[in-house]
């Protein structure tokens, strides 16, 4: 008997003009006229983030249509990375140019949900480029990494409003890639790869040979 094969889906993959065109592309800061460039992007189900060269987020929620704008106080610096995450709450971790990272805790209508914006910073440990971010399924955790090696360890606590970070490992070259899961964190660096044990605070490398 002949196998079935299975249906193929089609897909048309087309620019999102109704993201892009709720986004300036210039901005008038006294006399200047400032381009604005989308510099860092990440999507979930419910939400699409997208990071830009004057310090703003802009955060698309899917089942709404809306968008909604988040910023620093302060100086005006290119967005680097953002993270999202869903889980009791909806959260969005942003890093910059200069090494602030900041953590947003979003409003829900839903029952039960975070009814009020807070936001958390990462205070002062980073201090080059963010170049990577990675929660943990729950949100109480969030991994940040540089352009010069470090890793911070970021404990949220949400019902408190307290962010406790602090400095896990420094590496001798700039933080590709951050990844978590059950207590390992895994570190992609321009020069290896390596397993992070939190618990323990120890290191497995992978393979033995450095990048070229």
């Amino acid at each position: 008997m002949a196998s079935v094969a299975s249906p193929v889906i089609f897909k048309e993959f087309c620019p999102l003009y109704y993201l892009l065109n709720a986004i300036p592309t210039k901005i008038q800061k006294g006399f200047r006229s400032i381009v604005v460039y989308l510099t860092a992007l990440d999507t979930n189900g419910d939400y699409i983030a997208v990071g830009s060269s004057i310090g703003m987020l802009y955060l698309y929620c899917r089942q709404l249509n809306q968008m909604k704008k988040y910023n620093f106080e302060g100086k005006c610096e290119s967005i680097t990375f953002v993270k999202l995450l869903s889980c009791f709450d909806d959260l969005v971790a942003v890093g910059t140019a200069s090494g602030r990272v900041a953590v947003f805790q979003l409003v829900s209508s839903l029952p039960g949900r975070n009814k009020q914006l807070r936001r958390f910073d990462v205070a002062g440990i980073h201090k080059s480029s963010i170049t990577a971010l990675a929660w943990s399924p729950n949100g109480m955790k969030l991994f940040s990494g540089d352009d010069k090696g470090k890793i911070v360890y970021s404990a949220l606590d949400l019902d408190q409003g307290i962010c406790n970070s602090s400095l896990v490992l420094e590496e001798p070259s700039s933080i590709v890639q951050l990844d978590y899961s059950q207590k390992v964190l895994l570190v992609s660096t321009l020069q290896r790869t390596l397993l992070f044990y939190t618990e323990e605070k120890s290191v497995n490398q992978v393979g033995t040979q450095p990048r070229k």
